[in-house]
């Protein structure tokens, strides 16, 4: 069996996201308003309209001007990415629903969400102070 994952999430405008992906630094490949694929290092995120993500799951979008339906995660190399990565975020539309800051004294993150209210955060975790078991 593949142990490849791709992820489908539900977007209004697939070139806008498209292009508010590209704006922040991933790699997003739009095919018009049909679809797009994000690629954030081995993962593939593939966006879709709505109605086309209603259609193959059998169910109503998530509300997330409500409610949240996942958080993605991605790992950053320092502070600064993290610091500069946000700051790109504001620029292109996002929102930031967690500033910049530390958390147990060895992971420093912040959290945002995308055109369309899914929610992502960007952490950084240094190794070095993480608590030994």
């Amino acid at each position: 069996m593949s142990q490849d994952i791709w992820i489908n999430l539900p977007v209004k405008d697939v070139e806008r996201s498209a292009a508010f992906f590209n704006e922040i630094g991933f790699h997003a490949v739009s095919y018009g308003n049909e679809r797009a694929k994000l690629a954030i290092g081995q993962t593939t995120i593939l966006l879709f309209p709505d109605a086309t993500f209603e259609k193959f799951t059998g169910s109503k979008t998530a509300d997330t001007s409500h409610s949240a339906e996942v958080i993605f995660s991605i790992g950053a190399e320092s502070r600064e990415e993290v610091d500069a990565f946000i700051q790109k975020v504001e620029f292109a539309g996002g929102s930031i629903f967690g500033k910049p800051s530390d958390t147990d004294g060895w992971m420093y993150g912040a959290g945002f969400a995308d055109l369309d209210g899914h929610r992502w955060n960007l952490l950084y975790m240094d190794e070095s102070k993480m608590p030994k078991r």
